[in-house]
């Protein structure tokens, strides 16, 4: 090779060396920037669990789990009906369920201690079976006498309804007891019962939606919806169950169309960051939740912490964030029939300023 080279044998030269080079690099850094991606993307270890009606819990309690998980990682486990399955044919009763709300679980979360934040994101949800079961019972349901309002008439008899699932059609279908009618409904599952061990050692019911989640009978709690949780233990322990395919407003009569479900979700926790409801978030819009009685007290829950969830993550005033969710802000009757009341209050991103880095 020549010791000098003229200007444009020069630049020729040059241009010729840095092409080779680029076609040699490009196609591995393409490479490597591929992997990269990939390797962010790539989800946690899978862990699979199977529930039984001998295995699964009546109360939200700090138990032994039946499963360890760190975040990150996926659970792939299945959930019974309300009725533990037993619920099959017409001429079965209600006394044939061991209890109400089998919940499968205890799950513990590696590393979530209390004043963190539990991460559930719900990647998928499917019936687990061809029809669904829907009831009501003496002492339930917003219009019979209950516990907390008793009446002096008798009260509604036992009935129960089956609900041939359609899965190619997506839904379900109503028979009316009474008449011949029937009329098909769209399904949307959702975990009626998700939630954690309660703090200070409590064990709470199945049937009872409250701070830690539990049976919030929220159609929230669904395939590309988000749910944050209270840590209040260590671990977490997070429990599921109570399936439905579709529920009203309210779910006025004490049931949804009752179903077991297939579930797939992603775990993950927030470090010391302390929430004290639960509450749930999408691409769209975040909602805050809340339970108690009477309703009115159940309202002012959501809204407060939906104002507070404004101003810590978007930067508005309290008393800013007042007034537009007073302008733009949607609420959500849950469910009316529980111990608790449920009230989800939410609103949509568009109407927020971009979210604090």
């Amino acid at each position: 090779m020549p010791t000098q080279f003229t200007r444009k044998e020069f630049w020729s030269h040059a241009f010729q060396e840095v092409y080779l080079n680029v076609r040699v690099l490009m196609p591995l850094l393409l490479i490597l920037s591929v992997a990269n991606v990939l390797a962010q993307a790539a989800p946690g270890n899978v862990m699979k669990y199977h529930a039984t009606i001998n295995d699964v819990k009546y109360v939200y309690a700090s138990v032994a789990p039946v499963a360890r998980l760190k975040p990150g990682d996926i659970l792939d486990t299945n959930t019974l009906d309300c009725f533990g399955n037993a619920i099959k044919k017409p001429g079965d009763t209600l006394t044939m369920s061991k209890g109400d709300n089998p919940l499968t679980g205890p799950f513990y979360i590696e590393g979530a201690e209390p004043g963190d934040t539990l991460v559930v994101k719900i990647l998928d949800l499917e019936v687990d079976g061809d029809q669904g079961v829907g009831a009501f019972a003496p002492g339930f349901g917003a219009l019979n006498e209950t516990n907390y309002t008793p009446m002096l008439h008798p009260p509604l008899p036992e009935k129960i309804w089956f609900y041939p699932i359609d899965h190619a059609n997506n839904t379900a279908t109503f028979q009316a007891l009474d008449s011949k009618f029937s009329v098909k409904i769209p399904m949307h599952p959702f975990f009626g019962c998700i939630g954690v061990a309660p703090s200070a050692g409590e064990a709470r019911s199945s049937i009872v939606p409250a701070e830690f989640g539990g049976n919030m009978d929220s159609p929230e709690a669904s395939v590309g919806n988000t749910v944050y949780f209270p840590v209040n233990v260590p671990g977490g322990l997070l429990y599921m169950g109570d399936g439905h395919a579709a529920m009203g407003d309210g779910e006025v009569a004490g049931t949804a169309i009752e179903v077991p479900l297939r579930a797939r979700v992603q775990l993950s926790l927030i470090k010391g960051q302390k929430i004290n409801w639960p509450r749930f978030e999408n691409d769209d819009a975040i909602m805050t939740v809340g339970a108690y009685r009477p309703l009115d007290d159940c309202v002012r829950i959501a809204f407060t912490e939906l104002v507070g969830w404004i101003h810590q993550d978007y930067g508005l005033s309290e008393l800013d964030a007042y007034e537009l969710l007073s302008k733009v802000a949607k609420i959500h009757l849950n469910e009316m029939v529980d111990p608790n009341y449920v009230v989800v209050a939410s609103i949509e991103k568009k109407f927020l300023p971009p979210k604090k880095k």
